[in-house]
């Protein structure tokens, strides 16, 4: 089954083509290109390049997983919604996976805090135990972290967020993988593309409100 992955969760703006067979899941084409501020002029592009890789069509596509979170409002919405209308306009099903679980699948074994950047000298973090999530997904800052995960028996660290903070979190960080990488995002949804189960609603993990919101009312005018 093809699979078109994408995810946005993070400044890294990642879409891959997956084949999802009995036998495992084998990467076709990939892309990823890091720039915090540009996932709406990246995603679109990048899931054409991987199409045009594999000599795909949009309509070849069997399903889509998207990393849905933890991550800032505006990036994360730009591969939920892309995800979502292209599951909408294919009639095929949609799948989400936390973006901090591939992060800690990868990791590989033992335990493992997987954190990415938060922005407002934040992390958002969960911690996992050979690739299974223990706790989380949050965001708090990494002195907060630091405690917390003090006494779950983590050893090491992976992410950008682990990076960025590795002086406070006080963790060896591990190169990689930086970003939640696509083979593990479709890994971790392969048993629900395979089993045909019914699309999910892509609901993101922002884990806080955005930046910008909504006045809670009109203010009345004075005459």
């Amino acid at each position: 089954m093809l699979v078109l992955v994408v995810d946005s969760s993070t400044p890294a703006v990642t879409a891959a083509l997956a084949e999802v067979a009995d036998r495992g899941v084998a990467m076709r084409a990939r892309r990823r290109a890091v720039d915090a501020k540009a996932h709406g002029e990246l995603l679109a592009p990048a899931v054409a390049a991987v199409l045009a890789e594999a000599g795909a069509e949009p309509r070849d596509l069997d399903a889509i997983v998207a990393g849905v979170g933890p991550g800032p409002f505006t990036g994360l919405r730009v591969g939920l919604v892309t995800a979502a209308s292209m599951g909408q306009t294919l009639d095929i099903p949609t799948y989400g996976v936390c973006s901090l679980d591939a992060l800690g699948l990868a990791a590989g074994g033992g335990r493992v805090l997987a954190a990415t950047d938060a922005r407002r000298k934040e992390i958002y973090w969960a911690a996992y135990d050979g690739g299974a999530r223990v706790t989380g997904p949050d965001v708090e800052t990494p002195a907060v972290v630091a405690e917390r995960v003090a006494g779950l028996g983590v050893t090491a660290a992976v992410g950008e967020g682990a990076h960025r903070y590795a002086g406070v979190l006080g963790l060896p960080v591990l190169d990689e993988p930086r970003y939640p990488p696509a083979a593990a995002l479709v890994e971790l949804a392969a048993e629900r593309v395979l089993a045909k189960a019914p699309g999910e609603r892509l609901t993101p993990l922002y884990l806080r409100r955005p930046d910008a919101v909504a006045a809670a009312g009109r203010k009345p005018v004075l005459r």
